[in-house]
């Protein structure tokens, strides 16, 4: 189905309500035309010949969101580590980590793209170990991975090799590979000397890839970490050149003003995961009027299938909104505009990708998202509500059709790119062989 697509040269999306996300943040009414890989024009009636036609009367058209933190290969493992305490919840993923294969991860993977691309993610970000077999799977999904292969200290983990060299390894074979933009990853400080974490930042800054990492998940990471080197994690990684542009920082809940300030300096982003942190009860919210203020780009992340039970960026948004507003006591933070520039551009500048994706213009990809104008959830619907609706009302089911790189993904709600019964049946089977132990 894949070559198919790629052989239709030009797409009309017709008669949208089209949500450009461009500087002005304009919602048009219109067509979109897609020329193989890349928007050519918006708004105006195209009056040319096209190889695919969609009619969108009534419907929403909005840039794939862009999930910048998550595991997507453990979505396999869902409900295995439910209602535990923090320390319970690693000790257990840490022991079905060790025993995975190469067969459950791209299982793994298949199943949470199917799941993202059904709810309008079209480019996340990933932080796990094996992502060469990640990466094989994600292309047959035919969305986006920004895929960080997870580096710690040697003595720490369960990866054959060196796990910095394996990082580097698998960026230079990935690195010319199409939907594929190979990356750093770092665990955490708590499994994370000094020179790891020096050396990932440096292969990072030499191949200009971007880096994910968990960032003052908990308040126990912090106070160890303080006891152990005198500063807080923020502080400790900006002191030894750690943070800067390309590092994405997951979580980051548990941070003060001070280091609010080094990561806004540093032209840091940061990856807020609401759901899981609240799932796990690890206190904390992250500061974002505060990010906003000091210059760090927010975005959104659900953190992966153990921690949040799903990759829903529609409940991540509304999550995020909800928990900001409610722990501020003040209604008017992280509107929805907001929420949806996390999700989107402000997702595209996280992994280094702002002039490509983010927003629909001519000359980036074609990375689209048809919602169903007709859902009774989303009406009434007028220009005046459609930020609203979106952030506040839509669902993952409310989406129809999904291109990513101008390949359909999705259509009429139907994955087509990916055996989607097979992976379906095959994942219980590897839940009994990861979990049932």
């Amino acid at each position: 189905m894949e070559t198919i697509n790629r052989i239709l040269m030009i797409t009309a999306i017709r008669n949208a309500w089209i949500v450009i996300q461009d500087e002005s943040r304009r919602i048009l009414r219109g067509d979109v035309v897609v020329d193989g890989e890349r928007i050519v024009s918006v708004g105006p009636a195209y009056n040319g010949t096209a190889d695919r036609e969609i009619d969108a009367t009534g419907d929403i058209v909005m840039p794939g969101m862009i999930n910048t933190h998550t595991h997507v290969a453990m979505s396999v493992m869902k409900g295995v580590v439910d209602d535990l305490t923090f320390p319970d919840f690693l000790d257990k993923v840490f022991k079905i980590d060790s025993d995975r294969t190469d067969e459950d991860l791209a299982l793994g993977t298949k199943l949470g793209c199917m799941e993202m691309m059904r709810g309008g993610t079209t480019t996340f970000m990933d932080l796990y170990y094996s992502e060469d077999v990640i990466a094989k799977a994600t292309q047959e999904a035919g969305i986006r991975g920004v895929l960080c292969w997870c580096v710690l200290d040697q003595e720490c983990t369960t990866q054959k090799g060196n796990p910095l060299q394996n990082c580097k390894d698998f960026y230079h074979k990935f690195k010319d590979e199409r939907k594929i933009v190979p990356g750093v990853g770092l665990q955490g400080v708590y499994v994370c000397n000094e020179e790891t974490c020096v050396g990932a930042k440096e292969f990072s800054d030499e191949v200009g890839a971007p880096m994910n990492f968990h960032l003052s998940e908990t308040r126990g990471e912090v106070n160890d970490h303080k006891k152990k080197t005198g500063m807080r994690p923020a502080e400790w990684l900006s002191n030894i050149g750690v943070l800067g542009p390309r590092g994405v920082a997951a979580h980051s809940a548990w941070l003060t003003l001070r280091e609010v300030r080094l990561m806004g300096e540093a032209g840091m982003s940061i990856s807020s995961c609401p759901v899981s942190n609240m799932k796990l009860a690890t206190g904390g919210v992250a500061p974002v009027p505060e990010f906003q203020k000091y210059g760090v780009n927010v975005s959104i992340g659900t953190d992966g299938n153990t921690t949040n039970n799903t990759l829903d960026m529609f409940a991540e948004m509304k999550a995020l909104g909800l928990l900001q507003k409610s722990s501020r006591w003040d209604p008017v933070v992280a509107n929805a505009q907001e929420l949806l520039d996390f999700a989107t551009i402000n997702g595209a500048k996280a992994v280094g990708m702002q002039d490509l994706i983010g927003s629909i213009e001519p000359g980036k990809y074609a990375d689209l998202v048809i919602l169903d104008g007709k859902a009774p959830n989303l009406r009434p619907l007028v220009p005046e509500n459609i930020i609203a609706n979106i952030v506040y009302s839509g669902n993952s089911l409310n989406v129809k059709t999904v291109l990513c790189q101008g390949d359909v993904v999705v259509e009429d709600g139907r994955i087509v790119t990916l055996d989607t019964e097979d992976v379906l049946a095959g994942s219980e089977d590897a839940w009994r062989a990861l979990c049932l132990r």
